[in-house]
């Protein structure tokens, strides 16, 4: 037809899943798809949206009123099979791809083979030159891949271009007539393509930080950014190819060039807009590199995942995973996983409030950093170490080595990074009174963290504002920074939505409006208790904080006993007078261990809680000094072996006890630094 005068050709896409639904329903019945729906949309995924494939598998299912949708969605799932199984009579999906197949020039058809190796969803021009080993990708700049690329390819097109759907891939796979070798250099190729253009773009938001150093060399020069923007445009869109191409190279000679490629997209994770695919990654990888027995790529892939857990607010899994990242790195000696590891590792310790600990980490991380020369690093545990300082109660000191850290960052420009210095800086200001230069380094962040597209990161600095407001008593300017970290989201999953609905709640209650303010406590406590609680030495809070007069009431009753059943489980002995824990006047402990003692002190808050509308308090004089450092040697004494606190009516703290869920006893993920490292 295009030898008529007048006829142009015109590019269709696949149907949309809805209208690909639609198809299938008409042939098949509204009755039967109507109850199988997910199978029904299996089906024309498998199908890959083409109406031709959808006709046939419709068809066929049509004819076998045995069939359910489930069974057809079932013998499409197996690629190997798939194309069989897409044929009805004359109609054939493989028959009419060989056609058209036959058709096409050497070069096409050789591009139709390798361009079914990738397993993305889609590939871009210049990845697609990569793996054809053609110029169009080859250190180009953005934008102007693809000149060489063969007709019918090179055609003209944002990016990603448009791939092929199941049965078309399945349709290269099965006309391959490249040798192996062949395929595993294309394979090659893409790769190189992503990780050098992945390490363009690392090196573009962290001028200074050496990482980029100790990755895997690539022969592909990869592809050259104007500016950051350009190559964080890149970065998002490529992100699902490009997380692919890491899993393919699992269980090759690839796999340590996929770790580091991993390793090089970490920001995929932070900004929240990849984070679920990429922490399937980043686990698929230490399976691949356990099994491989390749301890320096294990150790990298645990580093990745450590940071994806410490994102997510997992910290007793982000514990276990640094453990295990640490004694691979160290015993092949990786300096560059080892300065991080010993950072992640200082920032579980300050989740824990083991600030000591920390410090010795954190220093660990700088003499490492130093070493090898990695400014960003330094300044990234620097930031960190002032976390530590300020948990401490070394005040002056904190500031002044937040500061420090601040500069370093000020060295290399206004990149991402920057931002986390002020977010450290703006935390020790606020912790030392210091409101008004705290916002403004709060501020200074949080504008960097929106250009950069860090939206976790700009949610967590929104909190950080809405206390230093509520500090402030500005409850109306605190609440409406805490609903933009919650429209936002923030570092820290979970635990730390609690902490932002806990704030929130306290705003609203100091603005008159009780009912909206409970709302936000119940959530919170369903937002935390959805995130494993640590073990209860780590979790004992200062009683001092629930007598704090500033604090409001919050959602009490059977949802706070969510806190107990920790505490609780570590207590060897109790009895109420004679009575359930509900209706007793006393309560009779026998205590031997920091432990234990910690756990009463998260037992004696909730009890409390559970009581204050009835008038009980379960807390004594000695009880309300206690407060837990774990792992640190700064226990309180426990309590004689026996000890009675007597609970009177007319004991009652003069003002509402108030629970701030996660924020007074465990620190907010943000304010302990998740900083520069991550």
């Amino acid at each position: 037809m295009v030898d008529l005068a007048g006829a142009h050709l015109v590019d269709l896409d696949v149907m949309s899943p809805e209208e690909a639904l639609a198809l299938f329903t008409k042939i098949v019945g509204e009755e039967r798809v109507g109850s199988e729906r997910e199978a029904a949309l299996d089906v024309v995924a498998a199908c890959g949206f083409l109406p031709l494939a959808i006709r046939i598998a419709a068809s066929r299912l049509a004819a076998r009123r045995t069939w359910t949708v489930s069974v057809l969605a079932a013998k499409l799932a197996d690629e190997r099979r798939r194309l069989d199984e897409l044929q009805a009579g004359d109609l054939a999906v493989k028959a009419t791809f060989e056609l058209g197949y036959g058709q096409l020039e050497p070069a096409q058809a050789r591009a139709f083979r390798l361009l079914g190796l990738a397993d993305g969803p889609d590939i871009s021009l210049a990845a697609a030159a990569a793996v054809l080993d053609l110029p169009g990708g080859h250190g180009g700049p953005a934008g102007v891949p693809g000149r060489h690329l063969p007709p019918g390819i090179s055609r003209p097109r944002p990016l990603p271009l448009p791939r092929p759907g199941p049965p078309l891939r399945a349709c290269m796979r099965g006309t391959r007539r490249t040798a192996a070798g062949r395929e595993e250099a294309a394979l090659s190729r893409v790769l190189d393509f992503y990780l050098a253009t992945a390490v363009g773009v690392y090196a573009t938001e962290r001028p200074g930080d050496r990482l980029v150093d100790g990755l895997e060399p690539t022969e592909h020069p990869g592809m050259t950014f104007s500016d950051g923007s350009a190559a964080l445009d890149w970065l998002y869109t490529e992100a699902s190819p490009l997380l692919t191409a890491v899993r393919q190279a699992a269980g090759t000679d690839r796999l340590r060039r996929g770790v580091d490629l991993l390793w090089a997209a970490k920001d995929l994770t932070e900004s929240g807009a990849n984070s679920h695919q990429y922490e399937m990654t980043a686990r698929a990888m230490c399976d691949a590199t356990h099994t491989a027995g390749d301890a320096r790529a294990a150790g990298r892939a645990r580093t990745v995942l450590t940071d994806v857990l410490l994102v997510s607010g997992r910290i007793e899994q982000a514990e276990e995973e640094a453990r295990l990242a640490m004694e691979l790195a160290d015993s092949v000696r990786d300096a560059a996983a080892v300065s991080w590891v010993a950072n992640n590792r200082g920032l579980i310790c300050l989740h824990q409030r083991r600030y000591s600990s920390g410090k010795i980490l954190f220093d660990q991380a700088i003499e490492g950093f130093r070493a090898t020369g990695n400014r960003a690093g330094e300044a990234s545990a620097l930031s960190n170490l002032s976390r530590a300082q300020l948990g401490m109660g070394n005040i002056t000191e904190a500031v002044e080595i937040a500061r420090h850290g601040l500069a370093v960052y000020l060295e290399m420009g206004r990149t991402m990074r920057l931002a986390n210095g002020h977010f450290a800086v703006g935390v020790a200001l606020a912790t030392a009174g210091r409101h008004s230069e705290a916002l403004g380094q709060f501020s200074e962040a949080v504008s960097i963290f929106a250009d950069h597209r860090q939206r976790l990161w700009e949610g967590a600095t929104n909190f950080r504002i809405a206390e230093v407001h509520l500090a402030a008593k500005r409850p109306s300017h605190a609440a409406q920074h805490a609903e933009q970290a919650l429209a936002l989201g923030c570092i820290g999953g979970d635990r730390m939505r609690g902490n932002v609905l806990t704030l929130l709640g306290r705003a609203l209650s100091a603005l008159g409006q009780a009912d909206r303010a409970s709302a936000c406590w119940r959530e919170a406590v369903s937002s935390s208790s959805r995130t494993p609680l640590p073990r209860p030495a780590r979790f004992a809070p200062s009683l001092r904080q629930w007598h704090d007069p500033h604090r409001c009431t919050p959602p009490s009753g059977r949802s706070a006993f969510v806190y107990l059943r920790p505490a609780f489980s570590s207590l060897s002995h109790r009895r109420v007078g004679g009575q359930t824990a509900d209706q007793g006047r006393s309560v009779t402990v026998r205590l031997r261990t920091p432990a234990r003692q910690a756990a009463w002190g998260v037992a004696g808050r909730v009890l409390h809680t559970w009581h204050h509308n009835r008038g009980a308090s379960l807390m004594s004089d000695k009880m309300k000094d206690a407060e837990a450092t774990p792992l640190d040697n700064h226990m309180p004494t426990p309590p004689a072996e026996e000890e009675t606190v007597t609970t009177l009516d007319n004991h009652m703290p003069s003002e509402p006890v108030g629970i701030t869920t996660l924020d007074n006893h465990m620190p907010a993920p943000p304010a302990l630094g998740l900083d520069g490292g991550k």
